[in-house]
């Protein structure tokens, strides 16, 4: 590795002695004076000598003219080392990817060296062969994900319906009152009462009654009873009652009430 120090300290003594030879050369030429006396001269003289032996004591031992401090080393030697680990992993990492390509390659089928081959050399396939293979592939994903829609569908479906059958179904009823008049004063009320009683059916269950003037010596029925909506309605009670045309005149419904 080249030194720093040393590079410095050849530049410093070359300087050197370029200047003191330059300024021997003026004297030679005659544009520039020595020193005064002898021992001028013979000064110009010992320094571009001595120039001369630094530069090439410098060439041929590099060290000896500029060392380097132990610390500067120490720091110079621990990169280099840093810089071979870095260089180190940097190529286990690119063995480690070349090998699972070539693992890749292999599972899948394809050659290794078909990878750095020129892409004109492997007959590729026609475009319309890879359309109709992404169609399929596509298709069966789509005809898969509709049969489990439609599975997950019926699903909830089921358990909605099993969910409404087990809780109890709300039973819509109406409370009526009817109004049940004689023929006259004659008719015999608590018979006719009866009578309207006899009616029976599933959904109807019958209630209070009472006995109502109308005037002349005349009383109505006033009768209350509870029905099933969906399987009892007003015209079935009107024509079942109306039935006893010996007891009944007509019959009214003069209260209707949802419950």
């Amino acid at each position: 590795m080249a030194n720093p120090l040393m590079n410095e300290s050849v530049w410093f003594h070359q300087q050197k002695f370029e200047q003191a030879e330059a300024h021997y050369q003026q004297i030679l030429a005659g544009t520039a004076t020595p020193g005064q006396g002898k021992q001028g001269g013979s000064s110009l003289v010992n320094e571009i000598a001595q120039a001369r032996q630094e530069i090439s004591k410098l060439l041929k031992n590099p060290i000896a003219g500029g060392s380097v401090p132990p610390g500067k080393m120490d720091s110079l030697e621990r990169e280099n080392r840093e810089l071979r680990k870095v260089t180190d992993e940097l190529r286990a990492m690119v063995l480690k990817l070349e090998n699972r390509v070539s693992a890749l390659e292999r599972g899948s089928g394809v050659p290794a060296a078909s990878a750095s081959a020129p892409a004109a050399a492997t007959p590729s396939k026609p475009a319309d062969d890879d359309d109709d293979d992404d169609d399929d592939m596509f298709g069966s994903d789509d005809e898969e994900e509709a049969a489990e829609l439609e599975k997950l569908k019926a699903e909830r479906v089921a358990a909605y319906k099993a969910k409404k059958a087990s809780k109890p179904t709300l039973i819509a009823k109406s409370n009526l009152i009817l109004e049940v008049k004689p023929w006259d004063d004659e008719t015999d009320m608590k018979e006719l009462e009866q009578k309207v009683r006899q009616v029976s059916t599933d959904g109807l269950k019958w209630g209070s009654s009472k006995l109502v003037p109308v005037g002349y010596g005349i009383n109505k029925l006033q009768i209350m009873c509870v029905v099933e909506d969906d399987k009892v309605g007003t015209d079935f009670l009107e024509e079942s009652i109306t039935a006893y045309e010996d007891f009944v005149q007509s019959v009214d419904v003069v209260a209707f009430n949802k419950i």
